[in-house]
């Protein structure tokens, strides 16, 4: 292969890797189907080439509901948030730079496939503000709402202190009522992992519903450790955070990537959605939505859904094992699932009433694809998932697997829609009841 060109060399890696014997929905459920690894030369690479979609097409909304653009022409939307008075937040942001993170061959070539992804754009750095005043589910007025951030994704708005996760550090901006627009500077609450290694770049952010604390996701510096286990210091947790003092401590451990949080309305359990890690084949590993217990340990690196060791990371770790707590619902292996938010009353019709929308990037390590939609999981009165993954939104890919769109955040609107970034699309979708 040295006499390959860059190019070419790139172009094989994308072709070669093995193929999944099970489908998704064997890897989906409180108890996912988890074949032995899959041990391959060089890694599973399979990527939906990004296309945007064409003009008047959009996805596919489940029976009994209807899917319209809320907003359009939007700069790599990811992330979204509801403010009290019905204006939507929306964090346009890509990836800093991070010249330590994918050095050599393999980082190479990853980046390269990662831009056929979609996922190469500079980042806007700012957070945009939709209205939708006349409520016929289209937002008339778009404004720049903060500017000149750090590769922001989480918000969250308590009393009027608006906080938003840079990809570094977060920020407290002063908010009042109604405002279009912020333009005093943010106060810093507490500095997060960033630096020139930041493999994972998200940080997500949920107030508790007393306002009192924080809870911020930070994923890990790699895969499976491969950077080395001092590179992860402070990562693949979910931190507790005191707004008032910056004070901070590690909540939940062991989660590789967790991205969407979001409180259980019946339990009124901290859920998020985590993805787990890859290269050991199609099969393995799902990605999850679970309960965060305080002090849980969930495996990363060690292990995989609960006990399952990873032999790749050296040297092993018995007692984190024993220690590794099984999540509750495996959303499907290496679907990406970023998005997450619970149903609301009065919202979607049957069966998306009771339950978790989740929404799924698109897998990069699996043949054939994964992901690249929004399923919704039911829950029973007591908090608990029970059924299997119901599609609510598809046909982000084409008939020649390439993406139109990629799904990411999800929220509800407060006024009986979904709402779902499309950072591919540069669309945000609204799901809502069919007339």
């Amino acid at each position: 292969m040295k006499h390959l060109t860059p190019w070419l060399l790139a172009a094989s890696l994308t072709a070669c890797g093995e193929t999944a014997l099970l489908n998704v929905l064997d890897g989906s459920g409180p108890t996912p189907q988890l074949p032995d690894p899959v041990k391959t030369t060089l890694p599973t690479v399979n990527i939906a080439p990004a296309v945007g979609w064409p003009k008047d097409d959009k996805p596919e909304a489940a029976p009994g509901t209807q899917v319209k653009a809320f907003a359009s022409g939007l700069d790599h939307p990811r992330w979204l948030y509801l403010l009290p008075n019905g204006d939507v937040l929306v964090a346009e942001t890509n990836a800093p730079p991070k010249p330590e993170d994918g050095k050599g061959l393999r980082g190479w070539v990853m980046k390269k496939v990662m831009k056929r992804a979609g996922a190469g754009v500079p980042s806007a750095n700012r957070i945009t503000l939709l209205r939708d005043a006349d409520h016929d589910g289209v937002a008339e007025i778009r404004t720049t709402f903060i500017e000149d951030l750090n590769s922001p994704f989480g918000m969250a708005l308590v009393g009027k202190d608006l906080y938003i996760a840079n990809t570094d550090k977060l920020l407290r901006f002063h908010y009042e009522p109604g405002a279009m627009q912020i333009r005093n500077e943010g106060q810093p609450v507490v500095e997060l992992p960033g630096g020139p290694l930041n493999h994972h770049w998200t940080k997500n952010v949920i107030a508790s519903p007393d306002g009192k604390k924080l809870f911020v996701t930070v994923g890990s510096n790699s895969n499976v450790g491969e950077n080395g286990l001092e590179k992860e210091q402070g990562r693949a947790a979910i931190w507790e955070v005191d707004p008032a003092s910056g004070q901070h401590r590690l909540f939940a451990t062991g989660l590789r990537n967790p991205n969407g949080l979001a409180w259980e309305p019946h339990s009124g359990a901290l859920w998020t959605a985590v993805n787990e890690r890859d290269e050991i084949g199609s099969d393995l590993v799902p990605d999850y939505i679970t309960s965060v217990k305080d002090g849980g340990f969930y495996g990363w690196p060690y292990s995989y859904y609960g006990r399952h060791v990873d032999e790749r990371v050296q040297p092993p770790a018995p007692d984190k094992v024993a220690q590794a707590l099984v999540p509750d619902y495996a959303v499907g292996p290496h679907t990406a699932s970023l998005g997450l938010a619970f149903a609301e009353p009065n919202g979607l019709p049957p069966p998306f009433e009771q339950g978790a929308f989740v929404g799924q990037h698109g897998s990069w390590n699996r043949k054939p694809h994964s992901g690249y939609k929004v399923i919704f999981v039911p829950f029973d009165p007591s908090g608990k998932p029970s059924g299997k993954p119901v599609d609510l939104l598809t046909g982000f890919l084409d008939e020649h697997g390439k993406a139109k769109g990629r799904p990411v955040g999800v929220i509800n609107d407060g006024r009986g829609g979904v709402l779902v970034a499309d950072d591919v699309g540069n669309v945000v979708w609204r799901v809502s009841k069919a007339l």
